[in-house]
């Protein structure tokens, strides 16, 4: 395992997401844990659901002998999809001058995921959404 993603399971987009990353899990490079798990506090203490709530939040890696990375937004998406060998093409999102724009966007999207969510997929949220 190479990144934990911590995840909103009431957004029916993210959930999309997350259940296109598993897809492609193959090596078990992603774990992913639901913000909203009701043991979630006791398990990851050090990440504030509000603030996950808020920006997708990320535990990273990189080696056994280094402490792990906390990535935020677009880093972690970058990071999830490059850990299993797709959509490499997001590494431009990643670039300085595109970075600040798309952080931008992310933003936009993250504070706005419910309305979004509601004109792609007919529903705002989702009470049992699950990634398995």
């Amino acid at each position: 395992m190479k990144l934990i993603l911590f995840y909103d399971s009431s957004c029916p987009l993210c959930v999309a997401e997350m259940r296109q990353l598993q897809t492609h899990n193959n090596h078990q490079q992603l774990l992913f844990e639901d913000i909203l798990a009701p043991d979630f506090n006791q398990r990851f203490p050090y990440i504030n659901i509000r603030d996950a709530s808020a920006v997708l939040h990320g535990l990273y890696f990189p080696n056994p002998q280094q402490s792990p990375q906390l990535l935020l937004g677009l880093d972690v998406t970058y990071r999830a999809w490059n850990s299993i060998g797709k959509k490499k093409w997001l590494a431009i999102l990643r670039w300085p001058i595109i970075r600040f724009f798309a952080d931008k966007c992310y933003l936009f999207f993250a504070r706005n995921r419910y309305k979004i969510s509601y004109l792609f997929t007919g529903k705002s949220r989702c009470e049992n959404c699950k990634i398995d």
